[in-house]
């Protein structure tokens, strides 16, 4: 098996790409970088597991200290990817404000469509 690290930097890579946006030196453990994935106004942190698991446990500590770091970079948005396993689909922990946003563009989006037939 490999170690945890190839794995981690295989998934913030994957998530960078995803996301369009562009993964951090050292998984943002810099004085002034912070979180795994910048991307526009997103500052995201990714969480794996290095074989196939059905469940992991989200830690509040890990949401509260992204959406901490994403505001220390100007960052209006955080997220964090969580992977049930290697090379799996990410999903992805975002707040209930960020969550409302997406669906009223969601709905927005519908009813343009809706109204352009």
């Amino acid at each position: 098996m490999r170690p945890t690290r190839f794995y981690s930097n295989k998934q913030e890579k994957q998530v960078a790409k995803a996301v369009g946006g562009r993964k951090t030196a050292n998984s943002g453990a810099t004085p002034f970088v912070k979180c795994d994935v910048l991307a526009d106004d997103w500052a995201i942190e990714c969480k794996c597991h290095t074989e196939h698991r059905s469940s992991m446990s989200v830690k509040e500590e890990w949401i509260i200290k992204n959406r901490e770091e994403a505001f220390q970079m100007g960052k209006h948005h955080s997220a964090v990817a969580i992977q049930f396993e290697p090379d799996g689909e990410n999903h992805y922990i975002i707040s209930e404000i960020d969550f409302k946003e997406y669906m009223d563009y969601l709905r927005d989006i519908t009813r343009e469509v809706d109204d352009g037939k």
